[in-house]
């Protein structure tokens, strides 16, 4: 045994995050060898923007938990390495398509694909990823696999559609947020999760159990996203501070804050979203510090992240466990 599997098993709080990575790095490095080939294009411009935006960095979160939830559920064949292409295929799909829909300049550090390339050519290639996406889940040969990203995918835009209906609306609910969230972000991370339980054939509690990890986990690394935009520095992000609040998104730190403030200050907040810009992002980054909104998204993260760890429970002990624990933890500590 690895001293590195003896860290993570003896001390949740000295993993790093590097460390979850190298329990999976064989796996994940034939994740990265089938995606190099499955972009691979005759149309020259497919193959650019889709080398640009896979390789533009990230923790490659979402592959990452399918390999290793299929290996703490003792799945030993090969497709869980398609599997996980998928979901990151689709992933960029959503994320080609958002760039656009929210004119974002900047993601992960660098200039985003629609930037460079143009608005039309990302949307186009985001087509593509999709559309390759299904053909490996065709691939996979499992009708209960193509159903759950069908629907996942299916769910995804539904979101995407119903947070263009929040956009500039500041009687956004929390109740309607966390819905948006799901749909748009804990989605994938639950359908790769339960992939991994039917891959390795699991019984249906466990199937369970790790539909339970994945959507809790994917909505606690939302929560924590959408409290970096108004306490994170931009290099840290990855993007530019405020970017919700310029686009005018009613994320929690913002519901919060209206609820909690007086009615000068949630006058403030109201015409921010209303109008979108950043002329006030000093004065609402003050009212959300002043009313604990970024406590309490901060505590309503947490909360999902212990509800997905405590999903974990039944599933058997092993390092592939504990990182899958770590990630939970991981998700809510984070500054980028």
């Amino acid at each position: 045994m690895t001293r590195l599997m003896h860290a993570i098993e003896e001390s949740l709080e000295s993993t790093t995050f590097a460390d979850v990575i190298a329990l999976a790095r064989d796996d994940m490095a034939a994740v990265d060898q089938l995606i190099a080939t499955s972009l691979e294009s005759d149309v020259a411009l497919v193959s650019q923007v889709s080398q640009y935006i896979v390789t533009s960095g990230g923790k490659r979160l979402r592959p990452l938990l399918v390999l290793l939830a299929a290996r703490a559920l003792g799945y030993a064949a090969e497709q869980h390495i398609r599997s996980a292409a998928i979901i990151e295929f689709i992933h960029t799909a959503t994320l080609l398509h958002d760039d656009v829909v929210d004119s974002s300049a900047r993601r992960r550090g660098r200039d985003t694909a629609n930037t460079v390339f143009g608005n039309q050519a990302s949307v186009l290639v985001g087509d593509f990823l999709y559309s390759r996406a299904f053909q490996m889940m065709v691939d996979i040969d499992s009708m209960r696999v193509m159903q759950i990203l069908a629907d996942a995918t299916n769910t995804i835009a539904a979101g995407e559609v119903m947070q263009l209906m929040n956009v500039h609306n500041p009687d956004t609910t929390e109740d309607n947020y966390r819905l948006v969230i799901y749909r748009k972000t804990a989605r994938l991370f639950e359908a790769g999760a339960q992939i991994a339980a039917v891959l390795a054939n699991r019984d249906p509690r466990d199937e369970e159990a790790m539909i339970t990890y994945g959507q809790n986990l994917g909505a606690a690394f939302q929560l924590v996203d959408d409290a970096l935009d108004y306490n994170a520095s931009a290099d840290e992000l990855g993007k530019n501070i405020g970017d919700d609040l310029a686009e005018g998104k009613a994320t929690l730190p913002l519901i919060y804050a209206m609820q909690k403030s007086d009615a000068d200050d949630k006058a403030v907040i109201r015409d921010a979203i209303l109008e979108g810009g950043l002329d006030q992002l000093e004065r609402i980054t003050a009212i959300i510090e002043s009313t604990g909104a970024l406590q309490y998204t901060a505590a309503r993260a947490q909360e999902a992240a212990d509800t997905a760890i405590a999903a974990l429970s039944d599933i058997p002990d092993s390092h592939y466990k504990q990182a899958l624990i770590a990630i939970a933890e991981f998700s809510v500590a984070r500054r980028s």
